[in-house]
Parts: C-alpha cells; structure tokens; sequence
C-alpha cells in the first residue's frame, strides 16, 4: 500500500500550502484547484471515509471549513459564495482516501457547476420519501 498523500502533506514529508492547523485538522490549499482559493480541509488523523471519523472529529472538520469559507469571503479574492464538497468513496469520485472536505469560492461566471442526472426532475410522491426517510432512521444511531 502506498503512502497517504495527505498524511505526508500533515507530517511535512510532502509540500502544502496550509492555511489554517489545529490539533484536529488542517487546511491547505489543492494543488488542482477548480477555483482560486480552493481549500482541503483534512482530519489529522487518517480516516478513509466519513463515517470513520467521531463525531467530534467530523464536528471540527466542519467549524475548521466554516472559518475557512469566512476567510475565503473576507480574503479579496473573487468569493461571491462558497460551496462545500466531500466525496465520500469511490462510486462518489473520492480519488485520496483521506477524508477531505473541499472548500470552494464561488463567483458569476467562474465555470464550475454541477452536473445532475437524469432522475433529478422526477418528483416522488410523499408515499416513497416517507418509506425511504423510514429506512434512514432504521438505521441512524
């Protein structure tokens, strides 16, 4: 197995361009970026996926991109709003499997979007969202 890139990047083993550290996570900025100023958000401590991190972790996950997103927003950069992005396994495009959040800037015309597929204009009836939300809570701890 080969050696988490992420991992490397918060031991110094590998550059990054940190933006923001605490003893939980650190932010840094995406060597790829699809806008200027966008921004990983990582857990110090190696998690695959989502669910593999304490909700105390994923909680300051989430308050580290919060003040990132106001950094970004304050910066002078082009930031008319911010997008948050996590992909959360393979089939969901997670290509580094170190839970990362990405932090995005947003402004009129700068080129990304999202794409939605082709079940996205139907409309289920409240029958199946309430059997689906039932099937949810079945399993939320």
């Amino acid at each position: 197995m080969s050696a988490c890139v992420f991992c490397e990047i918060l031991a110094r083993r590998a550059p990054g361009s940190f933006v923001f550290e605490d003893e939980a996570c650190a932010a840094f900025m995406d060597i790829q970026p699809v806008t200027e100023g966008h921004v990983l958000v990582v857990p110090r401590r190696h998690a695959a996926g989502l669910a593999d991190l304490s909700p105390e972790e994923g909680g300051r996950l989430f308050r580290a991109a919060q003040r990132v997103a106001a950094a970004l927003r304050a910066s002078g950069l082009p930031c008319e709003g911010v997008n948050f992005f996590l992909a959360d396994g393979e089939a969901a495009g997670q290509e580094v499997f170190h839970v990362h959040l990405h932090v995005f800037a947003r402004h009129t015309g700068d080129g990304f979007g999202l794409r939605f597929g082709p079940r996205y204009g139907r409309r289920p009836g409240r029958e199946e969202l309430d059997q689906l939300a039932g099937r949810l809570r079945a399993h939320l701890a």
